[in-house]
């Protein structure tokens, strides 16, 4: 299957100024050949690899589309093998016509995903690079977008790799020993094997708690903008926003169901989701609508609370005690309470109020969502809830829930082994966790594999890529 000549398109599908069909395998060379005429004259089958030439693709007499021919000879591609790119104008019937003509002259089409996995099978990348790819082109946020890179760049995988070639060493003499048993000999020392164990012990802790940073950063993060009716929530969502994208008025209950967008907020992905108000209320629909809003909570990971102030100016009492619902019955999430309409007292009487209100109300953040003071403020301590300092220091950080999988694995044979040499345990016993946690390594990087697996991760490549 995977000797044949594959095309796809290469770019998104639809109309555009240009287009790019791809086509890999053995024969990708001689099968564009047939069907490209140079302007000046050249065998594309004599030219040298990384050129490219100016010419048009025909069937017979008939001329399809002036392009541009990119050459790329094995091993020196992508893939791994022949690879031909053609720059094509960007019209949905000329796509079409190019695929179908090479498809008549012996290409199959390829499957999601096809051409990275031809890379990973001709080791072009490992399979943790093969996913960053699938990432990059789905990044949408800066701190995405430098993960998907580190990785692809074999940032993740080659940590994972010294780690795995150091305890394969161990491991070869531990089962050396097993050769000699009856002389009773030992040639790994434990001491040293101790010292790589805790090593390992902590590369893997770093990794695995790094995924709760990574998994946010890589599927944005959620928040809950809640409160009760007519508080500015809609308000303050197209603050965040920086357009009007949800309805504001003076009505209480505008809103009647959750609106939702995402916006980067230093390199990170934030969705918001502005919420019904929360209030005893005889509408059937908006009582729908406030059951959503505690469906949203509890999917969100930081809830924004909204309270404005009272004819008084404070809090009123009912919102505090609503403030500590929402404390006891998410315990575990992140909620920030969010102080509106300040433009409607002076900076003395703001700074008493946050004075008088802080002990009793942790998390408080003063804004005018119709002004936008403190706006800025709000989405900095957004980014303070997320630990980015990883991040920033370039270390790597795991987005990958299989690879989150396969270190928690790799982690609990190592602890295995920890156990064991402290315990005096007989190498043969040592050798079996050895082995495992190395499969658990190798299951990363792709040393250990079967088709299910690739087919599971390639599937949800695009086709093309």
């Amino acid at each position: 299957m995977h000797n044949d000549t594959i095309v796809a398109l290469a770019t998104p599908s639809g109309s555009g100024a240009i287009a790019v069909i791809r086509l890999s395998g053995n024969e990708a060379i001689t099968i564009a050949s047939t069907c490209f005429k140079s302007v000046s004259n050249k065998n594309l089958l004599k030219q040298k690899t990384h050129t490219i030439h100016l010419g048009h693709i025909v069937e017979n007499e008939r001329t399809i589309d002036e392009v541009l021919v990119s050459i790329f000879k094995d091993p020196n591609s992508y893939t791994g093998e022949n690879v031909v790119e053609i720059s094509c104008h960007g019209s949905s019937y000329i796509q079409q016509e190019i695929i179908q003509l090479f498809l008549r002259q012996g290409c199959r089409m390829a499957t999601a995903g096809e051409f990275t996995l031809r890379a990973f099978l001709n080791g072009k990348l490992d399979l943790s690079q093969a996913e960053a790819v699938a990432d990059l082109i789905s990044s949408d946020n800066e701190a995405s977008h430098q993960i998907a890179m580190q990785q692809m760049r074999g940032g993740f995988s080659s940590e994972i790799a010294k780690l795995r070639e150091e305890l394969l060493n161990f491991a070869s003499l531990i089962e050396l020993e097993l050769d000699f048993a009856e002389e009773d000999v030992e040639f790994a020392d434990r001491t040293q094997f101790k010292q790589l164990i805790e090593r390992i012990t902590f590369v893997l802790k770093r990794l695995i708690d790094s995924f709760s940073v990574g998994n946010v950063i890589k599927n944005g993060i959620p928040v809950a903008i809640v409160g009760e009716p007519n508080v500015g929530k809609s308000t303050l969502l197209n603050a965040l926003l920086n357009e009007d994208r949800a309805i504001v008025s003076e009505i209480a209950g505008t809103t009647r169901d959750t609106i939702e967008d995402e916006i980067s907020i230093g390199g990170i992905g934030f969705r918001f989701i502005d919420t019904a108000g929360i209030r005893d209320t005889k509408d059937v629909v908006e009582s729908i609508g406030i059951k959503k809003t505690f469906e949203k909570i509890e999917q969100a990971q930081v809830v924004m609370y909204i309270s404005p102030l009272t004819p008084k100016g404070g809090i009123a009492e009912e919102t505090i005690i609503e403030i500590e619902k929402i404390k006891n019955k998410f315990p575990q999430k992140q909620l920030l309470v969010i102080l509106n309409k300040i433009d409607q007292i002076t900076a003395t009487e703001l700074a008493d109020l946050i004075t008088n209100l802080k002990p009793h109300v942790p998390n408080l953040i003063p804004i005018s969502a119709k002004t936008g003071f403190g706006v800025e403020a709000l989405t900095n301590k957004l980014l303070d809830l997320i630990n980015t300092g990883a991040l920033r220091n370039n270390e790597t950080i795991v987005t990958n829930s299989r690879h989150y999988d396969a270190l928690l694995k790799a982690f609990e044979e190592i602890q295995k082994v920890q156990f064991g040499l402290e315990t005096g345990l007989s190498g043969d016993l040592l050798a079996i966790d050895i082995r495992q946690a190395l499969y658990h390594f190798g299951e990363i990087t792709g040393e250990i594999t079967n088709d299910d697996l690739l087919g599971n991760i390639f599937a949800n490549f695009c086709i093309g890529k």
